[in-house]
């Protein structure tokens, strides 16, 4: 049983779709402090299963990680639309994979890369990021 196992079981037990946390709630959840990394390295919260130990806690309890606040010492964690199958390659290995948004409406390219993007960057609602910016770009120059 991992250590970070307390936090699994409480995000788990959890019914809302969003579960606000402070570092302090986690430390409270897990019976210790976290470790400095925690404070000072945004990637350290990142969802990637082979982050780190804790990384698989909450992944395990079906929820990621969003909108962390190092400064603030707080998170999110978002209950994820597939149930917590976070172990599939980006992109998805058939162009023809949909991922489900919890309404159960077929969501496109630009959801699954906020999805995927949650907490790291914030990309605002009717900004597409494929759109061109204008700009010239001229690597001769």
């Amino acid at each position: 049983m991992s250590k970070y196992e307390p936090l699994t079981q409480f995000l788990a037990s959890q019914r809302e779709q969003e579960v606000p946390m402070t570092f302090s709630d986690i430390e409270r959840v897990l019976g210790f402090t976290l470790p400095a990394k925690a404070s000072g390295i945004r990637a350290w919260w990142s969802n990637n299963p082979s982050n780190n130990v804790m990384t698989k806690a909450w992944l395990a309890a079906g929820y990621a990680s969003e909108r962390v606040d190092i400064g603030g010492r707080r998170l999110v964690f978002r209950r994820l639309a597939n149930g917590g199958a976070t172990t599939k390659p980006w992109p998805a290995s058939s162009a023809s994979t949909q991922a489900q948004a919890p309404t159960g409406r077929s969501i496109g390219f630009l959801d699954r890369i906020r999805a995927r993007l949650g907490g790291t960057v914030t990309i605002p609602e009717g900004v597409d990021i494929t759109e061109p910016t204008g700009e010239v770009w001229d690597a001769e120059r």
